[in-house]
């Protein structure tokens, strides 16, 4: 029989490929990315708060510690959004190579976050990040504002995972992220009540938008984020992140299949693409190695 561990890292692969497979989601669900994000949160606090009941999980937390999470739940629904947006405005291959940045812009902050010193190889392998994104710049520029959106949803989402990282050792996972849901799913909701778009227009689901976005609230959402606290059980933090680097490139795979003709870029999109990819694997094999001597 497969060794526990074999069968984790084939359950955590899936949950990559899953969340690789989000961003095909984004692009078949005909609503915009306000609704569509404000939605795809709703069903994942239902699922969520059913998980909790079944766990017997306490949601009792001190006033200001719930506050806090909400605060933080702005940013992962920004961060959804801007992603989704950008998808909207350019298309799945261009804001997933400009996600692949994440790795860049924590390099940046940790050190502030945590007062600690820049580390030599990160300086370098922010360069090359930088290399990559002005090759995508200079040939695909029909897709300029798009680039920018998805460069803020990564910048965005390295400072979510950095404040979670901080989290995490104090509370209980599952609990923050209910929280840190429903604060997401109140700062939309004022954003679409400011905009007068809580509308039957806005939230017109069309052909498979219903099964579409059941799938995105529940397998790519709920789902992923309960069977990742179990997996974290039995392999390394160093392992699980190693492997979540390759969403990306399982997300430009699948779009290129489903998409074809439409997600066509130029060889210098994939030169650029392929360098800032590159830097996410060479980070990781960085970050073993000084590991590995410690």
């Amino acid at each position: 029989m497969p060794s526990v561990n074999f069968k984790t890292q084939l359950h955590l692969h899936l949950i990559v490929f899953i969340w690789g497979f989000t961003a095909i989601l984004g692009q078949l669900i005909s609503l915009n990315a306000l609704p569509l994000v404000f939605t795809r949160i709703a069903i994942s606090i239902v699922v969520i708060l059913g998980y909790l009941f079944l766990t017997k999980k306490s949601l009792v937390l001190k006033p200001k510690d719930i506050f806090r999470f909400f605060i933080f739940g702005f940013v992962i629904a920004i961060h959804w959004l801007t992603f989704f947006y950008a998808i909207k405005i350019s298309n799945i291959s261009i804001t997933l190579a400009c996600i692949s940045t994440g790795a860049f812009f924590t390099s940046i902050l940790e050190p502030i976050f945590f007062k600690r010193k820049m580390i030599w190889y990160e300086v370098f392998l922010g360069c090359l990040v930088v290399v990559g994104l002005l090759l995508i710049f200079q040939f695909e520029t029909q897709y300029k504002m798009g680039i920018l959106v998805a460069l803020l949803s990564a910048f965005l989402s390295a400072s979510f995972s950095i404040i979670n990282g901080k989290l995490a050792n104090s509370y209980d996972s599952v609990v923050i992220s209910f929280y840190e849901l429903v604060g997401g799913l109140f700062i939309l909701a004022c954003f679409l009540f400011y905009q007068g778009g809580f509308t039957a227009a806005n939230f017109h689901f069309q052909g498979y938008d219903y099964l579409w976005i059941g799938i995105l609230g529940t397998i790519c959402t709920a789902y992923p984020f309960i069977a990742t606290i179990d997996i974290m059980k039995y392999l390394s933090p160093y392992t699980v992140m190693l492997t979540i680097n390759l969403e990306p490139i399982y997300g430009i795979i699948l779009a290129v299949i489903l998409f074809k003709d439409q997600e066509k870029m130029t060889t210098a999109f994939y030169f650029g693409a392929l360098i800032i990819l590159l830097t996410v694997a060479l980070n990781a094999y960085f970050k073993n190695r000084k590991k590995a001597n410690i």
